[in-house]
């Protein structure tokens, strides 16, 4: 068993007592540090960490981007086929194809980061994205068929991949303990603001009468790239993958680009060693660096806490998100008005403003609590939903079941990928990613160090499986010749909401404001979910 008291032999520099000593130092400098002070004494690595995890602006945009095309009779006419009525139309099976290969891409790319991003860093990595996307976007801006915008598509989407994977593993190394959870979160929010930017951009081309109005969106993606490689390449690396890699001095200078704080007044050595000396005890657990430890021994819990509490934010919306805009046309809104709502004003302000919130409730509230207050107040939502369903369907009804939606939707903290299809064609809808803010934190925090990369992926990675589950699945639940399901598909994500909330009360542990060696020997100790902020008290 692993004695916590005892340190490790941190360096032959050392000796013991001076070792002791020093990893005392810096992990009461990284558990004593207050909020405020840690916006004061570490604007850079705020700085950075925001600036690196803006290329999760590009991922969000970038899939906004194709599902929307659908509805622009431009692309229709180029990438369509001629209807008996004279009009232009993309055959499902492409629909279907080409949202699918985009989550096909993410899984590559998120998957491959895990090892990829432990072997040559997250810089490394974001840059050469950076580098192939520029070239990849080239081939959806002038792909003279259908055929060739799927192959652009599938290559845009492994670096989107990378991306989702280096942004929360960048932010949770960079910065100091006290920042974690809001540095993560803000992952979280570029991802809006990638909807956001392309929401705007959609609606300004959709009145484009030339090939422009879907060329303009596409060519646009060539702004972010140059300025993103040329900011990762001025970013300082993270101190943990340098320590992991046995770079010490290279550690503490990337370490000290990060603070802002007076001389003196942050030992970085004693940072550094307290790295070291965590990385050290983990290797005496015996978890390594592969993707076969994410599922051995403790690590399977540490997995399963990544893949659950992220990849499974699918299911409280399972299928009735691709209903929330079918839902405003019913109650009378035009299409036009009810993708405004849906992906403007509405959905995207609502996930906005709760990714915002997030920040305020962590700083009174554990992860562990967010997550479950979260699940609760969406359980009695969606029961009320179905059974407004069951009810003769009337305005009224309607209009109750879109305001539920959008509470919803705030509780939620999310946003949906819904395209600009015709509403009488819901079978066309396809959900996309939905993304919320805690469990970017949770899945930075929950897995060893030597895992941390890897973790994430797994997280992430789950999420883009179910996507394509929830993309086959749903049009079969809603289209009005199959399930028609309507109203009434709310309780199915009732359903899996009330599983998702059993599995959080007896499975998802307390992580905020706790070392990565603290949460290690609570793993290692196989410390009951609920007992994880009591029994943390005596490691920190």
């Amino acid at each position: 068993m692993v004695d916590p008291k005892k340190p490790r032999q941190i360096s032959v520099q050392l000796t013991q007592s001076q070792a002791d000593e020093s990893v005392e130092i810096g992990r009461r400098t990284e558990i004593d540090l207050t909020l405020r002070n840690a916006f004061r004494h570490y604007r850079p690595a705020v700085m950075w960490s925001a600036l690196i995890s803006m290329a999760t602006v590009m991922e969000s945009y970038d899939m906004q981007l194709i599902s929307s095309f659908y509805a622009f009779p431009q692309f229709q006419k180029k990438y369509g086929v001629l209807l008996d009525n004279g009009q232009y139309s993309i055959p499902a099976n492409w629909q279907l194809a080409l949202n699918l290969v985009g989550l096909l891409g993410l899984m590559i790319g998120t998957f491959a980061s895990g090892s990829v991003l432990e072997r040559f860093g997250a810089r490394r990595v974001i840059m050469v994205s950076l580098i192939a996307l520029t070239g990849f976007v080239a081939i959806t801006f002038l792909a003279p068929s259908i055929e060739v915008l799927l192959v652009g598509e599938l290559l845009c989407s492994i670096p989107w991949g990378f991306f989702a994977a280096a942004t929360p593993s960048y932010a949770a190394e960079i910065c100091p303990l006290a920042l974690r959870g809001y540095l993560t979160t803000f992952v979280n929010l570029c991802w809006v603001m990638g909807r956001l930017l392309a929401t705007g951009v959609l609606t300004g081309t959709l009145s484009i009468h030339s090939q422009w109005s879907y060329r303009l969106p596409f060519g646009l993606q060539w702004v972010f790239p140059i300025p993103l490689v040329i900011i990762t390449w001025l970013a300082p690396e993270s101190p943990w993958w340098l320590v992991r890699k046995g770079h010490l001095d290279e550690a503490e200078r990337c370490l000290k680009r990060t603070i802002s704080a007076p001389a003196g007044l942050i030992d970085t050595r004693s940072i550094i060693t307290m790295m070291q000396h965590t990385i050290e005890i983990e290797h005496d657990m015996k978890i390594g660096t592969s993707y076969r430890e994410c599922f051995q021994g403790t690590n399977r819990r540490r997995s399963e806490i990544a893949m659950i509490s992220w990849g499974c934010q699918l299911l409280p919306g399972w299928a009735i998100q691709n209903y929330i805009t079918y839902f405003f046309s019913l109650a009378g809104l035009n299409s036009g008005d009810s993708f405004k709502i849906t992906l403007g004003s509405g959905t995207l302000s609502l996930a906005f403003t709760g990714t915002c919130l997030s920040w305020l409730f962590q700083t009174y509230f554990g992860r562990r609590t967010i997550y479950m207050s979260g699940l609760i107040a969406m359980v009695p939502l969606m029961f009320s939903i179905g059974f407004l369903g069951l009810a003769h369907p009337s305005s009224g009804i309607l209009w109750a079941q879109c305001a539920l939606l959008m509470v919803w939707f705030f509780c939620y903290g999310k946003i949906f990928n819904i395209s600009l299809l015709p509403f009488r064609s819901l079978s066309k809808l396809r959900s996309g990613c939905t993304i919320g803010p805690i469990p970017y934190a949770i899945a930075a925090e929950v897995g060893a160090s030597n895992l941390r990369m890897k973790t994430i992926a797994l997280g992430r990675g789950t999420y883009y499986i179910l996507s394509v589950v929830n993309s086959i699945v749903a049009p079969y639940m809603l289209n009005p010749t199959n399930g028609n399901l309507k109203g009434k598909a709310a309780f199915p994500a009732a359903g899996l909401t009330m599983l998702l909330l059993i599995w959080t009360f007896f499975r998802l542990p307390e992580t905020k404001d706790m070392t990565t060696e603290t949460l290690d020997y609570l793993f290692h100790q196989k410390v009951p979910a609920r007992k994880f902020k009591e029994e943390a008290k005596q490691y920190q």
